[in-house]
Order: structure tokens, then C-alpha cells, then sequence
């Protein structure tokens, strides 16, 4: 435990500049989109109300109230969740080609470790899902720190106190990422999670047999989905008159989760153990 501990350590310090990025780019962003929506939404007010002598009420059946969830469709507050997430899955291959290309070749210097190799994996497992459940959890303490702002400069009677919880819920994008129950939250995740060694099982194939390995590995990964979804398949074509209710498919899916999250780091070991060269 001590060893990948260490691993984890050193691979986070190595993970912790991309990760600063992201966290400014985010509020920076997201900030900017928010006062700019604050801005224009307060001079219509002005306007209508200031100048034309609009009431309140006419003023709110026209344009609406402000709340939130305004926030959740401007492009200035998507884009830099949409940057985070491409940054994500390039940082899934380049956390190994980075050891394999790096001066030195430091790949090697990890393996002569007195630890076992799988350490190395599941440090830079542990280093991909700690940056997104972080980034994740950042995103949720802004949107609570965006509703106090709207609740400061927005007057009540123009506001829609809409709850956080709520603007998750009603994005189609937050839900993604923000998943609103705690089951939705762990199967969304756990599909990551497999989806992200199955990612470091293909490019294990490709260290270890070059130009084969790579074909190998192109396969692996639809291979892979086409196994997890090969049971509601089956079921569409053959078993229409007798459809499973959705818990008995929750627990298919979830054997197939284990076949294939246990499967890929038993090969993910092999390759590690004999067939990876520096």
C-alpha cells in the first residue's frame, strides 16, 4: 500500500499543473459568462422599468426571472466543462506515453521499482478518477458560489430561486457530469472507470507489440463495447416476448462490468509482467 501511495503522490505532483489549469480556466470562464448575463439582464431592467415604465410584473411576464439555470445554457459556462473533459481523456493515454517518451526513457526507472508494475497502473487509475471526482466536486462548490452572486445583485423580484440540485437535473449537460441520484452517480462513473482501463489495457498491447499491438488494441476497445452491450442485444433479438425489467438488466450489465473491468487488468497485468518493453 505504501508503494502505491508513493506512485500516487508522484504521479498527482506530475498532474497537478494540468489540473491548476483547469480550475482557473473554469472559474475564470464561467465568471466572465455569468456577470456578462448579471450585466445585460440588470440594463433591461433599467430599461423597461427605468425608462419605459414597465411594472414588474409585465416586465417578469416578458423576459422571465433570472435564475441559475440561465447560466447553464450560456456557451461561456459549457465550453470550459466541455475543455475540462477533452483535457481529461488526452491526459488517459499521454499519463503512459509520457513515461515511455519522456528523456531518459523514465518508463524504465518505474519498472526497476521494487514494487509490483500494477501499482504503477492503478496509481495512474487512481490519479485520472481523484482529477475528475475533484473537478467535479470544484464545479459543484462554483454553482453554489454563482447562486450566492445571483442572489446578491439580482432583487427577489426578479429572481427564480432555482436550487442547484435542480439546474444539474434540468442541464442535459451538467446530468452528464453531474449525475443526480447516488446509483446514477456510480454507474456513470464506474462505466468511466472501465472505459479508462480498457484504454490502458489497449495502449499495454501497443507498448508491448508495437504496430500489432496497436491494431490489437484498435480492436480491443470496440471489442470491449460490444461485449458489455452483447447481453441487450441478445435480448432485442432473440428474447422480445420475454423483456427483462430494468433491475435484472441493471444486474446483467453489471456482471458484464466485472467480466470486462476484471478481465482488461488481468490482461493489463500480463502485458505489464511479460510482454511490455522499454
Amino acid at each position: 500500500m505504501s508503494n502505491f501511495l508513493k506512485l500516487f503522490n508522484f504521479e498527482w505532483n506530475r498532474f497537478i499543473k494540468l489540473y491548476i489549469i483547469l480550475f482557473g480556466l473554469v472559474f475564470i470562464v464561467q465568471m466572465i459568462g455569468l456577470s456578462y448575463l448579471i450585466y445585460d439582464y440588470k440594463a433591461m431592467i433599467n430599461l423597461e422599468i427605468g425608462k419605459n415604465h414597465m411594472s414588474t410584473e409585465q416586465f417578469v411576464d416578458m423576459y422571465g426571472m433570472f435564475g441559475i439555470d440561465h447560466l447553464s445554457i450560456s456557451i461561456l459556462f459549457i465550453a470550459p466543462i466541455g475543455i475540462s473533459v477533452a483535457a481529461l481523456l488526452f491526459y488517459v493515454p499521454f499519463i503512459w506515453y509520457r513515461d515511455w517518451f519522456a528523456r531518459n526513457t523514465f518508463i524504465y526507472r518505474l519498472f526497476m521499482l521494487p514494487t509490483s508494475r500494477m501499482n504503477l497502473l492503478f496509481a495512474k487509475l487512481a490519479t485520472i478518477i481523484v482529477g475528475v471526482l475533484s473537478i467535479v466536486a470544484y464545479q459543484l462548490i462554483l454553482l453554489v458560489l454563482y447562486k450566492g452572486i445571483i442572489s446578491w445583485t439580482i432583487p427577489t423580484a426578479f429572481r427564480n430561486d432555482v436550487s442547484v440540485l435542480e439546474m444539474v437535473m434540468e442541464s442535459s449537460y451538467l446530468s452528464i457530469v453531474l449525475p443526480g441520484g447516488v446509483m446514477e452517480f456510480l454507474v456513470a462513473y464506474g462505466l468511466g472507470t472501465m472505459f479508462v482501463i480498457i484504454i490502458f489495457t489497449a495502449i499495454l498491447m501497443e507498448r508491448s507489440f508495437r504496430w500489432l499491438g496497436a491494431f490489437l488494441g484498435a480492436l480491443y476497445i470496440p471489442a470491449m463495447a460490444i461485449t458489455f452491450y452483447a447481453p441487450l442485444i441478445i435480448i432485442e433479438l432473440f428474447y422480445t416476448s420475454f423483456p427483462l425489467y430494468a433491475n435484472e438488466l441493471f444486474y446483467v450489465f453489471l456482471v458484464m462490468w466485472i467480466i470486462i473491468t476484471v478481465g482488461s487488468l488481468l490482461l493489463s497485468r500480463y502485458l505489464l509482467n511479460r510482454k511490455v518493453t522499454v
